[in-house]
């Protein structure tokens, strides 16, 4: 049996106001690509299809037609909802999903109502997987009573409420069948991409590898937007987000994850990398050692750190130079140090403005004659208006 797992594609997820949907377009089409001509069986999304609970209607029809394209292979494609998706609109969208051969699953089910999903491989082998959209602390204790069917204590920390979901969801795991978790968590011991929402990836949203039980085949994870395994007694993988969502994912591996297995063998997992996509790239120079860079970066998306101190029209300077730049920021080598903003001098009743503005700009290390110049014109023309009043 032949499956791909893939996860975080926020799609309609901009950068520093610019929209991407044209490059994740292409990624997407590669996914599709690479789901062709792999053969596989099953296509696992892991959650966070869209950046925003209430995605475009761009983002949405480019995911729509990327399932159907997906499910036009011949593959199964079985989705949950991310942090960042609406459970509720998934859920709503089942029934039609389901009859183009997407199964969509937004919110905690019980095995019986779709928490577990049941298909046959092209080979016949039977594969069961058990799948755990994300579930926020607010309603753990709810989804474990609903699941688990037993009384969850209030007081119960969120990996023991989730230990309950994953136990009750897995306990129809057959040992004629290739055995699969689907969740999208953070998980103990995972590193994070860059571009996770911090507060619903923190500690308290955290549960052990240990989870996951023994007879699990492999454990399909979204949520952090790095490749990686994790240490535990199965094989547990986040297949990282397939495009960097931000300047901290800039390092970065882009893969899917192909993964072969049998119900007496273990998974076998390959990278595939993902090409498409523009490079998010880091740079740091003087504004003349910038210049000297446009024919390296090339259509990489930038983040730049000048080397310079401040002064007025840098940043045109800068975005001249590198149309690219989506952020220019003076390297905190040559930023004002925190907390200088506040001139030294005592009150300064006995200065006029335009010295106290001049030790102003020292202070945040700006150093622009034309600067003091537009204040001293600015000034002026406010003192002789009122003035006249």
């Amino acid at each position: 049996m032949r499956l791909l797992h893939t996860a975080d594609w926020h799609v309609g997820k901009s950068l520093k106001g610019v929209g991407r949907l044209d490059e994740q377009e292409q990624v997407l089409r590669e996914i599709v690509r690479i789901t062709r001509e792999q053969e596989v069986d099953a296509v696992l999304v892991a959650g966070d299809l869209y950046d925003s609970a209430a995605p475009s209607a761009a983002a949405q029809r480019l995911v729509v037609r990327t399932l159907m394209a997906l499910a036009a292979t011949g593959a199964q494609v079985v989705v949950i909802a991310g942090n960042h998706d609406h459970a509720a609109t998934l859920d709503a969208y089942r029934p039609f999903a389901g009859a183009a051969g997407v199964t969509l699953v937004g919110s905690v089910r019980t095995a019986e109502a779709g928490g577990v999903v049941e298909f046959a491989a092209r080979s016949g082998e039977r594969a069961t997987v058990a799948v755990l959209p994300f579930l926020s602390q607010r309603y753990a204790v709810r989804a474990a009573e609903l699941v688990a069917q037993s009384p969850a204590e209030n007081t119960g920390t969120y990996d023991q409420q989730v230990r309950s979901l994953v136990q009750a969801l897995t306990d129809g795991f057959r040992t004629d069948a290739v055995n699969l978790v689907m969740a999208h968590l953070t998980v103990l011991g995972g590193k994070f991409g860059g571009g996770e929402r911090a507060a619903q990836s923190i500690f308290e949203y955290s549960v052990p590898a240990a989870i996951f039980p023994m007879d699990a085949h492999y454990v399909a994870l979204g949520h952090l937007h790095r490749r990686q395994s994790l240490a535990a007694p199965v094989p547990v993988h986040y297949s990282g987000a397939p495009l960097a969502v931000d300047f901290g994912e800039q390092d970065n591996t882009n893969v899917v994850l192909l993964i072969e297995a049998t119900p007496t063998t273990p998974a076998r997992v390959t990278d595939i990398p993902i090409t498409a996509g523009r490079r998010l790239r880091t740079v740091h120079g003087t504004v003349a050692e910038l210049a000297g860079m446009r024919d390296v970066v090339g259509d990489d998306l930038l983040r730049v750190w000048v080397r310079e101190r401040a002064r007025a029209g840098m940043r045109e300077e800068v975005t001249d130079l590198l149309p690219n730049a989506l952020e220019v920021r003076i390297d905190p080598e040559f930023a004002a140090p925190v907390g200088s903003s506040r001139p030294s001098g005592g009150t300064g009743a006995d200065r006029s403005p335009g010295e106290l503005f001049h030790e102003f700009l020292g202070a945040r290390s700006v150093d622009d004659r034309r600067v003091e110049e537009l204040f001293a014109r600015l000034h002026d023309r406010v003192s002789t208006v009122e003035e006249g009043i």
